[in-house]
């Protein structure tokens, strides 16, 4: 029992001690983010994702990314756009969205993303959802310039008449300028 725990904690001070972030997210700093989205499908959706539906021969693709600005240290407001498509397959409806997404990302000690935002979609089913999501995860910054970012999200859903709150399995790829 005691090999595990002094095994575990050297593995958790190695995380710590390279995962460490060296000013990227300091005031005047840029970052551009890609994230894939596994979990729940949101119509609206900044993320990149295909999901392919072997029941029925349908699909879902979806490519957007975010782009955010540090207005005081760790903490950054943020924009995304992405579009998406789904084929429900068979004689189902099929429709295309354009999402947006707005909102802060905060590094608590540097490392630890948490963000909240409102997100939506127009759609061509007149069904224009939104979201106010939020969402946490780990910073593993490689360098300068990149952080790999996975995460929880929960998106809580505005209007229940057309779609569903949607827990997600992000993991993002952070450019930082």
């Amino acid at each position: 029992m005691k090999k595990t725990v002094l095994i575990t904690l050297a593995i958790l001070s190695f995380v710590f001690a390279n995962a460490q972030n060296n000013g990227q997210t300091t005031k005047g700093k840029w970052l551009i983010e890609a994230n894939t989205n596994f979990g729940a499908a949101s119509a609206s959706n900044t993320s990149i994702q295909f999901t392919s539906f072997s029941d029925n021969g349908g699909s879902t693709f979806n490519i957007g990314a975010e782009v955010g600005y540090f207005i005081m240290d760790d903490l950054s407001l943020k924009a995304g756009l992405g579009y998406g498509s789904v084929d429900k397959g068979g004689d189902s409806e099929s429709f295309d969205s354009f999402s947006y997404k707005i909102g802060a990302k905060y590094y608590i000690i540097g490392v630890i993303p948490v963000q909240i935002d409102y997100n939506g979609a127009s759609t061509d089913l007149n069904q224009d959802p939104s979201y106010f999501g939020v969402q946490g995860g780990y910073a593993f910054f490689l360098g300068d310039k990149v952080s790999i970012e996975p995460g929880l999200r929960y998106n809580f859903s505005l209007d229940d008449r057309f779609h569903k709150d949607a827990f997600q399995l992000n993991i993002g790829f952070v450019i930082h300028l």
